[in-house]
């Protein structure tokens, strides 16, 4: 019987750590047995659950961080002991997906990776991994990333170091460490993060596309909600234009709802999910703020009772919401920027430049015009097709198999 291990942050848990129970469950259907190791946030899980470190090494990881901009080299302690899990356990596969989070010393790791001929697949949801701080740097068009960084204009942007910035040294320790893995496949969840790795110092790893998968099965429109949500948001008839996400900032979008709830007539309303309280008490009235929910069947009624679903993200390397908006039969206006325009086609929603507010209102009115209906059926199907992760979950496991036969053959 072949045995995964997976390692993520979450553990069923936000966008990326439901993928990884998608597919850790994809493979206990196949007959594998399935481990997921994660330092963080974990929702009840039918994998193997493995327990990297504990809060205290989380938080003395964050000050290291917080102070000398070492983020990626906390918790040994923590990550030998995983990588005893792992001597023991025997997995046929790795598969990494996001190691930052303050969870994991990557510098252990890659260096025990490095030693083993266990094939590594590592799936991207951020651009992280290549550079020597951030995790996004197309706001800002940054470049150093192709060569190499230093004097990192986001040091004070997740993960904040507010004193040292040690960029330039962690982007060559990334380059040696990450390149030093022979056996590894670089998976992107977009053409357009594919694009980004293959240009970085990964550049000589084998690439991958898979998309991420929505459960179009949870997924789906669910018209008996539909006045129970109304009622209970007290919108009664109004257009219900929704945005969520698992945390929300400026890359996000976030000042850009604030604006366009300044301009819209009086027929609409703003409900953003997925908000602390903090920031539920800093809205405007003309915006609805709900917490951040980790119910499918919740956000299920979400998308379902929502007009258009807007994703006004500056930074994307997939756009989870968007395609489970698709997936409940709701068009979605996107930012043209990153991998959102990659999910649209003309059929379910609209694409409009980032910040401008005027044609984000514009794009609002013509699909509220036109209708829901009139997008209904093409969003479902686009999900469908294109997104299920059924057929992705089978992608995966087709790439395990070629690289286990590989690893047998060499």
């Amino acid at each position: 019987m072949p045995t995964l291990l997976q390692i993520n942050s979450n553990l069923n848990s936000g966008g990326a750590g439901r993928i990884v129970e998608q597919i850790g469950k994809g493979a206990l259907a196949s007959g594998w047995e399935s481990y997921a190791a994660f330092g963080r946030l974990n929702n009840p899980s039918e994998l193997k659950a493995i327990r990297i470190g504990n809060f205290s090494s989380v938080l003395i990881h964050g000050f290291k961080t917080l102070i000398l901009d070492q983020h990626g080299l906390g918790s040994s302690i923590a990550t030998y002991l995983l990588i005893e899990k792992i001597k023991s356990i025997k997995p046929d596969v790795i598969h990494l997906h996001g190691l930052h989070g303050y969870y994991i010393n990557v510098d252990i790791l890659f260096s025990y990776l490095a030693r083993t001929e266990i094939p590594v697949v590592w799936t991207m949801h951020d651009c992280w991994a290549i550079t020597g701080h951030c995790t996004f740097f197309s706001d800002i068009n940054c470049s150093k990333w192709e060569k190499e960084c230093f004097e990192c204009p986001k040091k004070r942007n997740y993960p904040s170091s507010l004193i040292v910035d040690r960029s330039k040294r962690n982007f060559q320790m990334k380059k040696l460490l990450f390149s030093s893995v022979k056996n590894l496949t670089v998976v992107s969840v977009s053409e357009w993060l594919n694009q980004i790795m293959q240009r970085s110092f990964l550049k000589n790893a084998d690439f991958r596309v898979i998309l991420n998968g929505v459960d179009i099965g949870c997924f789906r429109p669910e018209s008996q909600s539909i006045n129970n949500l109304r009622n209970k948001l007290g919108i009664g008839n109004k257009h219900m234009l929704l945005g969520v996400a698992t945390s929300w900032g400026e890359r996000k979008g976030w000042k850009d709802y604030m604006k366009l709830s300044e301009i819209l007539p009086d027929t609409c309303v703003i409900v953003m999910v997925g908000l602390s309280n903090r920031q539920i008490k800093m809205l405007p009235p003309e915006i609805i703020g709900i917490q951040r929910t980790e119910s499918l069947q919740e956000l299920r009624d979400y998308y379902t009772t929502a007009d258009v679903i807007l994703n006004l993200s500056y930074m994307e390397s997939f756009g989870l919401t968007t395609v489970e908006g698709f997936a409940c039969g709701t068009p979605s206006i996107v930012y043209n920027s990153t991998a959102s325009p990659e999910l649209m086609n003309n059929e379910t929603g609209l694409i409009v430049e980032p910040g401008n507010i005027s044609q984000l209102a514009d794009a609002v009115n013509q699909i509220i015009e036109k209708g829901k209906e009139y997008y209904k059926v093409n969003c479902r199907k686009r999900a469908e097709t294109k997104f299920n992760k059924e057929d992705k979950i089978k992608e995966y496991q087709r790439l395990y198999s070629e690289l286990i036969n590989r690893n047998i053959h060499k």
